[in-house]
């Protein structure tokens, strides 16, 4: 236990226990003051900043022009470990965080425009509310562009990946990519969201051109 405040709270429940009570030492001490933040903490189970808060601290980390590159990168990262989780991913929209993160898909910095279509991929994972996010603030456009014409391979690897797990079992998304897709990788033929198959013929082709 690190947590000072709760620590002393152990020992104040010690020292007030019947059986400290009993003993003769107890009443030659005078009784302890209990930490009151410690116990709200201990009963509301509010150590430490919630995931929300964490999530949106990690964006104003990332979007702050006074941040340094390396400090915006491990921020995205935290951000990224935060919404594997499926409720975590599904507050984005609650907290306004999907147009900020879209807009750095765009940003001039290769490393931070990976790391908002790793995001993006994370968030849409198996996940038909994010993925419906995703289409309506109008990133799977963005990620076509970023997955055949951007300069850093790296970037492109992580677009691909995100519209990959963007369109799965949702034809809506996979109707959106196929028309925004250049020339030389649209398919012929109709695509069906819900055959992996169908899906990898355009995902591989993709894949093949890094």
């Amino acid at each position: 236990m690190n947590d000072p405040g709760l620590n002393n709270l152990l020992k104040w429940g010690i020292q007030n226990s019947e059986a400290s009570r009993t003993e003769g030492s107890a009443t030659e001490q005078p009784p302890a003051k209990v930490d009151v933040e410690a116990l709200q903490r201990l009963m509301t189970g509010m150590n430490g900043p919630s995931d929300a808060q964490l999530m949106v601290e990690s964006m104003d980390a990332i979007d702050n022009d006074e941040v340094k590159l390396d400090d915006k990168c491990t921020a995205f990262e935290n951000f990224e470990q935060l919404i594997e989780n499926l409720d975590n991913a599904n507050n984005m929209e609650t907290l306004g965080l999907w147009t900020r993160l879209i807009a750095h898909l765009e940003n001039e910095e290769s490393d931070l425009r990976m790391h908002a279509a790793w995001c993006c991929g994370t968030a849409v994972q198996n996940n038909i509310k994010t993925q419906e996010r995703l289409l309506v603030v109008g990133g799977i456009p963005t990620l076509v562009k970023m997955a055949t014409s951007d300069a850093e391979k790296k970037v492109r690897k992580k677009a691909i990946t995100a519209l990959s797990s963007s369109v799965r079992n949702f034809q809506p998304g996979l109707d959106t990519v196929v028309s925004h897709m250049p020339s030389e990788f649209k398919p012929q033929e109709k695509l069906d969201a819900n055959d992996m198959d169908s899906v990898d013929t355009l995902i591989n082709k993709l894949r093949e051109s890094v």
